[in-house]
């Protein structure tokens, strides 16, 4: 299906009346379900009041949860933003494609891009008859070789780089740094602030899309609450930064702000499903590409973004679909290439069998039609040479040349280390991932490795001395 333009994207002018009025009728009832998913970006786990925050209120967020089913033991496949990235819109390892290794996509320079010809969530989707949007952060390769459009993607209105100024809606700072504001392939100007610009068009998508006889899948992926450290409010201070990534600026009231305008912005979207009548069979995910920044709420979890301790890899996960899932908490394992494989079987869509998942259909055990499906999850990342096994709750970790085997059902802050204990069990799995790894492309010496300023060297690292 070719791309569509701003005006397909908001429906016809006769759709565009009814929306000023408020007169959208419902779309007629169809079958398979619309896609709403929603991801931040290096949110933490505990960053939601459903999960444990305190300090601020995400009542949109804890809502939908209450509607839904929240998993309390979620994964992203990597504690950095491309590489997760990559494992949600394919369903596989991200190390299976060279995109996926590490941190690879630094600046709009960067030769690595997903190769359009490696099948998405949104391109299976959308041979199938669904209308396909990503609004937001698309950090998986720079246009014209890369982009949205030709990964599936029918509409695109975002961010083609990782974190963009909230105001400029520049990736840098400076009078001569370009905007990373796009529609498709064209470079566009919109006023204002970030996360509420895409509140705005999600919201105006949905609408649209009420009279629409096909289901949509909507990508809606805010820059918040990743750096720079800017709420609403804070206009003024975009003309201060001297680089975006502002190692002394931010706090956690700031911090506290970002958060709640994207949870409130949220609340529009959602409302504009139920105002239309598409919200009982809407299928709404909303979670995090990877652990938090340094501002993040972990409790217990310890560790953040870039590691692969529980609070760098562990995230907030919560699907709502009224018309099939009954409201319910969680422990599933899971990790975000499974969302590729769950959303196809809702959607009745086949995968390509040319490119297997490596993720797992969660329906039966969502709509609890199953138990929980054990599994084994794997990650490594160079920085630090970290490595990590999940096999039913046991974790193997490796930092430097310290290893570690915890029980995260009774340690989740992983400060108990049984590989003393459970000798068999530790080198069990350290065999697994070994195994495991020799099926993976390799992380040589050229990989760009992302590392959060501030953070030490390897070789002065300590599990638990810097969380």
């Amino acid at each position: 299906m070719a791309p569509i333009s701003r005006r397909q994207f908001l429906g016809s002018s006769a759709l565009a009346a009814s929306m000023l009025s408020g007169l959208v009728q419902a779309k007629p009832q169809q079958a398979r379900p619309n896609i709403l998913f929603i991801m931040a970006d290096d949110l933490g786990w505990a960053d939601l009041g459903c999960y444990g925050m305190r300090d601020f209120a995400t009542p949109v967020l804890d809502q939908l949860a209450s509607e839904g089913v929240r998993l309390t033991h979620a994964y992203a496949n990597s504690p950095v933003c491309s590489a997760s990235r990559t494992a949600i819109i394919t369903g596989r390892y991200q190390y299976r494609l060279r995109v996926g290794l590490e941190e690879p996509i630094p600046d709009a320079k960067s030769m690595h891009g997903l190769s359009p010809a490696h099948p998405t969530l949104p391109s299976l989707l959308g041979k199938s008859g669904y209308r396909t949007a990503l609004l937001g952060k698309w950090h998986l390769g720079a246009a014209p070789e890369f982009g949205p459009l030709k990964s599936g993607y029918q509409y695109f209105f975002g961010n083609m780089q990782g974190g963009i100024d909230y105001f400029t809606h520049k990736a840098g700072v400076g009078a001569n740094e370009p905007v990373d504001l796009w529609e498709g392939e064209q470079l566009v100007h919109e006023h204002g602030y970030y996360t509420d610009i895409l509140s705005q068009h999600a919201e105006q998508y949905v609408r649209a899309q009420a009279n629409e006889a096909a289901p949509f899948l909507l990508s809606l992926h805010y820059t918040a609450p990743h750096w720079p450290w800017e709420g609403p409010m804070d206009e003024a201070v975009a003309g201060t930064l001297k680089k975006l990534i502002h190692g002394d600026g931010g706090s956690l009231e700031t911090y506290g702000k970002m958060v709640t305008a994207m949870d409130s912005g949220i609340g529009k979207v959602l409302q504009a499903l139920k105002e239309t009548g598409q919200a009982d069979n809407t299928i709404v995910i909303f979670t995090s590409d990877n652990g938090g920044e340094r501002f993040s709420h972990t409790w217990p979890l310890s560790g953040q973004k870039t590691k692969l301790l529980e609070g760098g890899i562990r995230v907030p996960a919560i699907i709502r679909w009224p018309a099939a899932l009954k409201p319910a908490v969680s422990d599933q394992i899971c990790i975000g290439m499974d969302w590729l494989p769950t959303l196809l079987a809702a959607a009745g869509v086949a995968p390509d069998p040319a490119f297997p998942s490596d993720g797992v259909n969660l329906l039966p055990v969502l709509k609890q039609q199953e138990k929980a499906i054990p599994r084994t999850l794997y990650w490594r990342y160079k920085s630090f040479q970290q490595r990590a096994v999940i096999d039913n709750y046991l974790k193997y970790l490796k930092i430097g040349n310290n290893e570690f085997l915890f029980d995260l059902r009774q340690d989740p802050r992983e400060r108990a280390n049984l590989a003393a204990h459970y000798p068999a069990q530790f080198q069990r799995l350290k065999q697994q991932w070994q195994q495991w790894d020799a099926t993976m492309l390799p992380i040589t010496k050229e990989v760009y490795s992302h590392r959060v300023p501030g953070q030490r060297q390897a070789d002065h690292y300590a599990v638990g001395l810097d969380d």
